[in-house]
């Protein structure tokens, strides 16, 4: 198991067949109890249970002031920028898998640009937030997936475009090359994998903490484990599909590290 230690990404192989779904699903319950706390504002999370408490409209409108805040002004440089990169994409139509969709800012923008989106989260309460948000808006094109354990994501169908917004890379390395090639079957030939992760470059410069540690600087005190990626290692992990890259690059100073790959087989 990757142990946070400075190890070379050529070290790294594919999960080996032996890794049991049932080591896969006992850290997926640790997971589910840490991202019930969902990332709200740019500066602050929020718990879906108490964020789906509050009555239609203040729940629409505080929704809908975490998307501005998450998407617009500041939180443009973070994730509105790739939602105008994307648009053209989506409004082509086809379907769409936002995989940890927490409360939904990404899946929601593309179904109302167009495509069809299933959302798939390990937290029941994070996708009754998003079915809330679709009825309120009235999106229709939208389906609802909740991930209870490895063996769930089998009947997912197939897609043209899979999501992952820091979704796959708060588990150990070898657990997260099952989900990674569990996901990329679903995906058509030609597909798109479009994924935020973070950098190697800010995991040195965060002091290269142990994955357990470093979760816990970079996504609050309840995270079990967060672990950087690079383009080499995200290829690996997606292995035995392989894919041809159309973007991989850092930005907002090397917080983040985004990946464009088309499959090929």
């Amino acid at each position: 198991m990757v142990d946070g230690s400075d190890q070379p990404t050529h070290a790294l192989a594919p999960a080996a067949p032996g890794v049991a779904a049932t080591e896969f699903d006992r850290f997926l319950a640790v997971l589910v109890e840490k991202w019930r706390e969902v990332p709200g504002s740019t500066q602050e999370r929020v718990y879906s249970s108490s964020f789906l408490e509050q009555p239609d409209d203040a729940f629409h409108a505080a929704w809908r002031s975490l998307y501005d805040n998450n998407c617009s002004g500041p939180g443009y440089s973070v994730r509105g920028w790739y939602h105008d990169l994307y648009q053209p994409l989506a409004t082509q139509g086809g379907a769409w898998l936002d995989v940890g969709s927490g409360m939904g800012y990404d899946g929601v923008y593309f179904a109302r640009c167009g495509a069809r989106v299933t959302f798939l989260d390990i937290v029941a309460d994070n996708l009754r937030i998003i079915e809330r948000v679709c009825q309120l808006e009235g999106l229709t094109a939208v389906d609802f997936k909740h991930m209870d354990s490895i063996e769930s994501l089998a009947d997912l169908g197939q897609f043209d475009g899979i999501l992952a917004v820091g979704s796959l890379i708060n588990a150990p390395y070898e657990l997260m090359c099952m989900e990674r090639a569990a996901l990329a079957s679903h995906l058509r030939t030609g597909g798109r994998w479009l994924e935020l992760c973070y950098p190697r470059e800010r995991w040195a410069r965060e002091g290269s903490l142990p994955f357990a540690q470093w979760g816990k600087r970079t996504d609050g005190e309840r995270t079990p484990w967060v672990e950087w990626y690079d383009l080499p290692k995200l290829c690996m992990a997606l292995a035995p599909h392989a894919f041809e890259t159309i973007l991989a690059t850092n930005f907002h100073d090397n917080d983040f590290n985004w990946f464009d790959l088309v499959k090929r087989e």
